[in-house]
């Protein structure tokens, strides 16, 4: 019998090994054990974050940090989806990862279907860019906001999945395999995935990757197992869904790509599953990590040279760091995303991880808002203009890492004093998810520019709408030199030492 539990934005699901964002192992789980639930999410390639329905107009702006608890479920529309952190640029080396795409078997789908979705794509670019600043939150309501039935189907199909690598998956593996979690990541585990996308990462944390190189050297024999486990339950047809497993071209790959269809599904689902070490243990959402963490990850990837290469460890942080941010601020992200698929559409790669945008536009409404409620064209010019000036973005977040620790506040200000444009991953100090694409950026600025003359960014008396007050980059706490410090502590040493001496021989 299984335990229905309240997540923290209110809504209703079971624990365990459902479509919740973690699954624990039996043992581990409790009845309070929250799952999220699941749905659609963006395109592979871009995978980023939650739903969120608009607030009513009427409602009374206040600070986010002041602002009550849900005392009961939203409406339907605000239903959490099944992170995200996608497995997309902001996890992967940027590199790597487009020859991977490039290799992987081209999806089949006919030519009528690929001018349809080319030209659905251009009216729903003309119909953004002539949308009035004051119609935005409702082109997001008719267009951006996931389908509630197809996501509840695909939330379905993700339980089974969850239940699959929990439970079964590693049962006949030649060698005793533990899974301690399974963690949700990607935009639907932030809860900003676009309509009609349909996708899922599920990261599987294994008891048996103990250290970061482990999961850089052994992930593939456990991805090679979940494969063959896969084909066998596909030949056992115990259930109604269809498994396409889908060939990697790389003898370690970070990820097993596959998908899985069924009649009662409009539209195929695509999983990537991502073994990782699970440094992190147990994850709080108000708590900070063990700054031992931080430096043994900083050590480990300043000596590979492979920095923001363990990201995916860090799925919970990156997850919980906008799964419970306020509704409005997750639709401004589907329209930044939104955006910056048109942007794709229009100039292809390179272009800077979509990563990147989400956590501008978090940034931005915290610097320049801050309240539950807000004006959508506003933030959304603030988060363009931002983008045209990428080369002067600093940016970082101290939520789960700070300055307090020796170790990690050098790191930091080496990371913080690089070629612009830096944001780091706000879970993980050794990604600069910003970094290593400087063409991109200015492709990027440039259409912003354009755009910022559309309609949508124009009152209905013609005047333009106006930007946040919003700055450029973080300060940065002042690093004393420790070579300074040790020289000057020892001066005053020995000036007290002959003062000392000198006092001594004059009362003799």
């Amino acid at each position: 019998m299984s335990t229905t539990v309240w997540d923290s934005e209110g809504w209703e699901h079971g624990n365990g090994g459902g479509a919740g964002d973690t699954i624990q192992s039996p043992a581990e789980a409790t009845p309070s054990d929250p799952g999220y639930p699941g749905a659609v999410a963006p395109a592979r390639e871009e995978r980023t974050g939650s739903t969120g329905a608009f607030p009513s107009a009427s409602h009374t702006a206040v600070p986010y940090s002041q602002a009550a608890p849900a005392s009961q479920p939203p409406p339907a529309e605000e239903e959490e989806e099944v992170n995200s952190y996608d497995w997309d640029e902001a996890t992967l080396p940027s590199r790597e990862i487009e020859t991977e795409k490039q290799l992987r078997p081209a999806q089949h789908s006919g030519g009528g279907d690929a001018i349809d979705g080319k030209l659905q794509g251009l009216r729903m670019g003309q119909g953004l860019s002539n949308t009035p600043a004051s119609e935005l939150d409702k082109f997001i309501e008719d267009h951006l906001l996931p389908d509630t039935s197809f996501r509840n189907d695909v939330r379905a199909v993700i339980d089974v999945m969850c239940t699959f690598l929990k439970e079964r998956c590693f049962k006949g593996a030649a060698h005793p395999v533990r899974v301690s979690k399974v963690v949700k990541g990607g935009s639907s585990g932030k809860g900003t995935a676009l309509k009609g996308r349909s996708d899922a990462d599920l990261v599987v944390f294994l008891n048996n990757l103990t250290c970061f190189e482990d999961q850089l050297n052994r992930r593939g024999e456990f991805i090679q197992e979940i494969k063959k486990q896969l084909h066998k339950f596909q030949r056992e047809r115990h259930i109604w869904v269809k498994f396409e497993v889908q060939s990697s071209w790389w003898s370690n790959p970070r990820a097993l790509s596959f998908k899985l269809s069924s009649p009662q599904l409009r539209q195929e689902v695509e999983f990537d599953v991502l073994p990782a070490y699970d440094v992190l243990g147990h994850v709080s959402v108000y708590c900070k990590p063990d700054p031992e963490i931080y430096r043994r990850l900083i050590r480990k990837c300043t000596f590979l040279d492979k920095e923001g290469e363990f990201s995916t460890c860090f799925t919970e942080l990156q997850r919980n760091f906008l799964k419970h941010r306020p509704t409005k601020l997750k639709s401004l992200i589907r329209l930044v995303k939104h955006w910056y698929q048109l942007c794709k559409e229009k100039l292809g790669k390179p272009l800077p991880p979509q990563y990147a945008l989400e956590l501008l536009t978090v940034y931005a409404w915290e610097h320049g808002s801050g309240f539950t409620e807000f004006n959508t064209a506003e933030g959304f010019r603030t988060v363009l203009e931002l983008v045209t000036k990428h080369r002067q973005l600093r940016i970082y977040w101290t939520m789960y890492y700070d300055f307090q620790d020796q170790d990690i506040s050098n790191y930091l200000h080496r990371q913080l004093t690089r070629a612009r444009p830096v944001i780091l991953d706000p879970a993980d100090p050794t990604g600069n998810v910003a970094g290593g694409n400087p063409n991109g950026w200015n492709r990027l600025a440039g259409e912003a520019a354009t755009w910022l003359r559309y309609p949508c960014f124009k009152n209905k008396d013609g005047s333009p709408v106006c930007a946040w007050d919003v700055p450029t980059e973080v300060d940065v706490p002042y690093q004393e030199n420790q070579k300074s410090n040790f020289f000057l502590n020892l001066c005053l040493l020995l000036l007290f030492l002959f003062l000392f001496i000198v006092s001594r021989a004059s009362s003799a």
